[in-house]
């Protein structure tokens, strides 16, 4: 019975052979083709454009029925994008700026947004 013992631990396991995963193989670049430039044939100068008469200035909107006056207190540096766009949306761009808007529930809202960056000076 010993004998059995120590062939059971003598015994070896014999490593199998690895088996080399194929490389990948690396892709060449295709050949340059080179551009070939053509020059197109050079027409000569037309007379200088007439000058188009522009268009005129749009008068800014006169607001119907309430106003209100909004004035921006503070800074719209470092603020969430719809704090900016709402500012925007009401005429203030820079502090200490004073636009006149309609007194409507959307404008309302919209100050009601910013109330911490704009201050109303009239109702």
């Amino acid at each position: 019975m010993a004998e059995n013992k120590v062939k059971a631990k003598t015994t070896k396991k014999v490593a199998e052979p690895k088996t080399e995963k194929p490389k990948a193989v690396a892709k060449k670049a295709a050949p340059k083709v080179e551009a070939v430039v053509e020059k197109k044939a050079v027409a000569p100068k037309a007379a200088a454009p007439k000058k188009v008469a522009k268009a005129p200035v749009k008068a800014k909107k006169v607001p119907s029925g309430a106003t209100i006056t909004v004035k921006q207190v503070a800074s719209s540096a470092g603020r969430f994008k719809n704090q900016i766009q709402t500012l925007k949306g009401l005429g203030l761009n820079k502090v200490n700026k004073v636009v006149v808007v309609e007194d409507t529930q959307s404008i309302r809202g919209m100050v009601n947004t910013v109330k911490h960056l704009v201050q109303i000076i009239q109702n």
